[in-house]
């Protein structure tokens, strides 16, 4: 991007957008694959020519979630068939061991009588359907919770395809648009399952909170660090080509800019998802007054990178600005700012690789049991395969990382008995945490 070009934003005001020098990750598709899908870029080029350039996370929210052409809300993206593949469904292993990991939760805060199983961005439903077959499997030790299962979809595509693989045909519509709960079933084995659009209507109570390649598809604002300080990237139409979208530089501070960026900040260039904040600091109130815990799995650094905004179309890496509405857009989780946002009213642990935190889980004694309850050779090495991808460093072992947010009082020493002498420096240590600890099988 290398030419400047004149903005009206306010009337009688002409301001300079200095164009935004970002790296574009682009596709191998075909021109004609890469044209853009007319109605959404016809809509952004309204809006920004009606209103100025627009913020990356206004962008995103627009190509995302549009709800007559985004693109959660019209597609089917998961799959093979899809433009990307997530964890739970490459292998069964991973939410099972993510059951295991809520079961452990609830076991150490003192096995509550209500547990909500609430995931965000369930995708296909697969992970909540391999959650629940370990509920059923471990019955016997969850058999005297009252359990349900609340999932958070604003994609109609979606929420379809997770009714159909953990409800059937027993679901039911809403009556009218004042019900929170859009949609509601129960699984085969009798367990309310029910659908929101918003993290707000999900009931309160002890609650466990699994986002899953969620926080990765939420809005970010981008800022570039430059001589008169940090200034936000905006997207513009070209305008040597009007049917081609921009990157540009605000010429002046935006409420974002002079808000979001943390004092001290030392990279040049900063990606920041205010909304992930916000949920973060929801889900921390929540655990804070209705216990519970959060589970969160994505790709992301701990305060390290910078560009980090691609999309994807078709397993393959697309420009971001290229036919908007037809292929995801995502950035890496940034953990650091995740962990400042949630405050002091919860504990914070990770981020862990992936590949640790399964490994502490157990993986390794899992698929051994698959394999040896296995005699189909193809289905054997369907299952050495899956493992691979979830581990291997240079696939999603290292790619991946987990983080939770804990009650505090989950982390602190139990109180010694009445009448318990203990020597000293011999207090009974907190419970570990499963994933974040390495665990020991008897």
């Amino acid at each position: 991007i290398k030419n400047k070009s004149r903005f009206n934003i306010w009337p009688f005001c002409a301001v300079r957008w200095r164009p935004a020098q970002l790296r574009l990750f682009c596709s191998s598709s075909s021109p004609d694959e890469q044209k853009p899908r007319p109605s959404m870029l016809r809509h952004l080029t309204s809006k920004i020519k009606a209103t100025g350039p627009i913020t990356v996370a206004e962008y995103m929210r627009e190509v995302l979630t549009n709800p007559v052409t985004g693109y959660y809300v019209k597609n089917s993206m998961l799959g093979a068939d899809g433009d990307f593949i997530t964890s739970p469904e490459i292998s069964q292993m991973f939410g099972e061991l993510v059951g295991i990991w809520i079961i452990s939760e609830w076991m150490g805060a003192g096995r509550p009588k209500q547990l909500q199983l609430v995931e965000l961005g369930p995708g296909k439903g697969s992970l909540a359907a391999d959650v629940l077959r370990v509920f059923r499997q471990l019955s016997s030790v969850v058999g005297g919770a009252s359990v349900s299962l609340h999932l958070v979809e604003v994609s109609p595509v979606l929420a379809r395809l997770q009714a159909d693989a953990l409800t059937g045909s027993s679901g039911e519509e809403a009556d009218g648009d004042e019900d929170p709960v859009y949609h509601r079933g129960r699984t085969r084995d009798g367990l309310p399952v029910s659908w929101y659009r918003r993290l707000d209507d999900v009931p309160a109570g002890f609650s466990v909170f699994v986002a899953q390649e969620f926080f990765d598809a939420l809005p970010i604002h981008k800022f570039q660090r430059t001589d008169r300080g940090w200034r936000e990237v905006m997207v513009d139409v070209d305008p040597e080509k009007e049917e081609q979208l921009r990157f540009v530089l605000a010429p002046s501070p935006t409420l974002a800019s002079s808000t979001l960026i943390q004092a001290g900040e030392r990279r040049n260039h900063v990606e920041v998802c205010a909304e992930g904040g916000a949920i973060i600091q929801q889900l921390a109130r929540r655990i804070t007054d209705g216990g519970g815990a959060a589970l969160i799995a994505d790709y992301g650094h701990d305060g390290t990178k910078t560009d980090t905004f691609r999309g994807f179309k078709g397993h393959q890496l697309h420009d971001v600005l290229s036919s908007p509405g037809s292929a995801d857009l995502t950035a890496d989780v940034d953990f650091s700012y995740l962990r400042k946002t949630a405050g002091g009213g919860v504990a914070c642990l990770g981020p862990v690789s992936q590949r640790n935190f399964l490994k502490n889980m157990g993986i390794d004694a899992r698929l051994q049991v698959l394999l040896r309850s296995c005699a189909d050779p193809s289905v054997r090495q369907q299952l050495i395969s899956s493992y691979d991808m979830l581990m291997n460093p240079k696939k999603m072992g290292e790619r991946f990382h987990f983080f939770s947010l804990l009650q505090l009082s989950r982390l602190a020493r139990p109180t010694a008995p009445n009448g318990l002498k203990l020597e000293k420096n011999k207090n009974p240590a907190p419970l570990p945490v499963a994933g974040f600890t390495e665990l020991q099988y008897s």
